[in-house]
């Protein structure tokens, strides 16, 4: 018998395979901005931290020492699945969790290596999330939302919504 999957496993199986995630933070003009970044983990661990390597020079790493709310989204649509995460973002000064994470795909950015002075480990400690997973075929979706559209019955379910609170 399978054990059930936990919150924390939904949301990693749901995003572990979307190359970037987009990280919004509010800028010190008081406008939204957005970043594509490279989530580091491997997993998602029981705390519910992502991890990103920035630069320490970036705008980015300069208004989140003013402001660390942000919000963390994922898409991919292909498979009708999307992830929304808030959470406080830090500078997290840990060499030994850097040298975990590190990869030679971060090299492009940072050539000097895990070593770096400009290599930053953001770490964002996720208090909200919220997924939409959508597990029916596009001709499910179709048949749903025009049954719907035509008997009234609004709005269609397709597949699973879920809120979660990490922290």
């Amino acid at each position: 018998m399978s054990t059930p999957k936990s919150d924390h496993d939904t949301l990693w199986e749901l995003i572990k395979g979307i190359r970037f995630g987009m990280l919004t933070h509010r800028h010190a003009s008081g406008m939204l901005h957005a970043h594509p970044l490279t989530t580091q983990n491997q997993s998602l661990d029981e705390g519910g931290q992502l991890y990103f390597f920035i630069s320490r020079k970036s705008e980015l790493a300069h208004s989140l020492q003013q402001d660390g709310n942000v919000n963390v989204s994922y898409a991919d649509p292909g498979d009708d699945s999307y992830v929304s995460l808030s959470g406080q973002a830090v500078i997290a000064d840990d060499p030994d969790k850097k040298q975990e994470l590190w990869s030679p795909i971060a090299r492009a950015w940072f050539p000097a290596g895990v070593s770096d002075p400009d290599l930053a480990l953001l770490e964002v400690r996720i208090h909200h999330a919220e997924y939409w997973d959508v597990k029916e075929s596009k001709m499910v979706q179709l048949f749903k939302m025009a049954k719907a559209a035509i008997t009234g019955e609004m709005p269609p379910r397709l597949g699973e919504h879920k809120e979660l609170h990490i922290s």
